[in-house]
């Protein structure tokens, strides 16, 4: 690499090394992904990154393989003090993730005033929406939607709206 013009000894080491560790990623094997089964593990993992009291709703997605180990997360939309304006083109784009590999997707709505009680405009007909409408279409099954508040969640699979 070195014989590329503009390309020195310690630039070339610097983008073998980041050809390594790209290779390594691609390679690395799925066993250390975290695995979704319960309700209680997706919201622990989303929990985790709420260290910081958030001051605006948010609405992530995790998605996962057929195994329930997590592929990606997203934070879709950053909304208002008590709102967010959820689109399903901006949970499944192409863009964004691989649907290939999908099998399944976790929503969750982060309420930053701590209750995690759902409201019936947004969270559940989001909820319904996103199951019935968007993922059977596309063939990648909405596995639940929580939506968490100050360490509390509710799961609207286990209150039956799925």
């Amino acid at each position: 690499m070195s014989k590329i013009r503009g390309v020195g000894k310690a630039k070339a080491v610097s983008l073998l090394a980041a050809l390594e560790l790209g290779t390594r990623l691609h390679h690395q094997t799925t066993d250390n992904r975290y695995v979704i089964r319960t309700p209680e593990d997706g919201a622990k993992y989303v929990m985790e990154d709420m260290r910081f009291f958030l001051q605006q709703e948010n609405f992530v997605c995790l998605y996962l393989n057929s195994k329930n180990q997590v592929l990606h997360k997203h934070t879709v939309f950053i909304g208002s003090l008590n709102s967010s304006i959820v689109h399903p083109r901006e949970i499944f784009s192409k863009r964004r993730l691989n649907v290939r590999l999908l099998h399944l997707y976790v929503c969750t709505t982060i309420h930053p005033s701590g209750d995690p009680t759902p409201s019936r405009e947004e969270d559940i007909e989001v909820t319904q929406r996103l199951f019935f409408e968007c993922g059977k279409l596309i063939g990648i099954q909405l596995l639940d939607h929580l939506v968490i508040g100050d360490q509390k969640f509710v799961s609207l699979k286990e209150k039956g709206y799925l």
